[in-house]
């Protein structure tokens, strides 16, 4: 199997860029666009995607009733009281019967899009093992993508939308004035572990190239590669996916090659416990 590096696919396949770049194509559609188009707003950023807001609710709503009823029978100081006892009630329950989840562990918004974009490319011989645990450390690997453009470990984020995203030089990433920095190490060290093991599980060099998808605020390219790591808005990815193939195809991945490289990595890397 011969392997490439991510600057000679890049290289080929994308522009890189120094700052802002092109405006996204017309015929990708805008996300955000059509939020605006259907009126609809993004839940608070943490608020919408965290699982515990529906056991808030439930708490507020119990909590409500009881000291309502009791108001009416008994006072409304004693339905405070009431309130507040079927509120304590419920947090000791939950918190005896409800399972903690590591945070490395939880899906994300970000991540769940990423994967039904990833789906959507099975009929194209793509196979994609999500929340992947990395041996011996806390980390995990968010969507391993093994497919004909080769093996990716893709990294899902969601930013918040209402700061922008440019780049500087040094293979820097702002978002808003905070440097991502950090993230792109962290993605180029999660592909560079991943290499070494599915290389060592398949008995054959296999290269994982990082790659990080954003989804949130408008990314001013269409990929930009810094620190080695590509760097995408979300909605791009299943088009940057087919992309690589067409532009590597002396080097594509046959469906053989693709069934070793994903039975080596489902053993060197365990699926997260949920």
């Amino acid at each position: 199997m011969h392997s490439v590096t991510l600057r000679d696919v890049d290289r080929e396949t994308w522009p890189y860029l120094s700052a802002a770049g092109p405006v996204p194509p017309a015929d990708e559609p805008d996300e955000r666009a059509q939020e605006s188009a259907t009126g609809s707003r993004p839940p608070p950023p943490h608020l919408g995607t965290d699982p515990r807001v529906p056991i808030w609710i439930g708490r507020a709503v119990a909590a409500a009733a009881a000291g309502a009823v009791t108001a009416i029978w008994a006072g409304w100081r004693l339905g405070v009281t009431a309130a507040a006892l079927v509120a304590i009630a419920d947090i000791i329950y939950r918190s005896r019967t409800t399972a903690v989840i590591p945070a490395a562990a939880r899906v994300t918004s970000a991540q769940r899009r990423t994967r039904r974009r990833l789906a959507a490319l099975r009929i194209s011989g793509y196979v994609t093992l999500n929340a992947r645990s990395i041996p011996d450390t806390e980390h995990v690997i968010d969507h391993l993508v093994i497919g004909p453009a080769g093996v990716y470990a893709v990294d899902s984020e969601r930013w918040d939308r209402r700061l922008p995203v440019r780049t500087a030089a040094g293979d820097q990433i702002y978002h808003g004035p905070f440097s991502q920095r950090h993230r792109l190490e962290h993605a180029r060290w999660e592909a560079a572990r991943a290499s070494r093991l599915l290389s060592e599980a398949a008995k054959f060099p296999v290269d994982v190239r990082p790659a990080m998808v954003v989804y949130g605020p408008t990314i001013p390219w269409t990929v930009v590669g810094l620190l080695g790591v590509d760097v995408l808005s979300g909605r791009r990815l299943r088009k940057y996916l087919r992309r690589q193939a067409r532009a590597r195809r002396a080097e594509r991945l046959d469906a053989r090659q693709i069934s070793q490289i994903a039975g080596a990595a489902d053993r060197a890397l365990r699926p997260v416990a949920r």
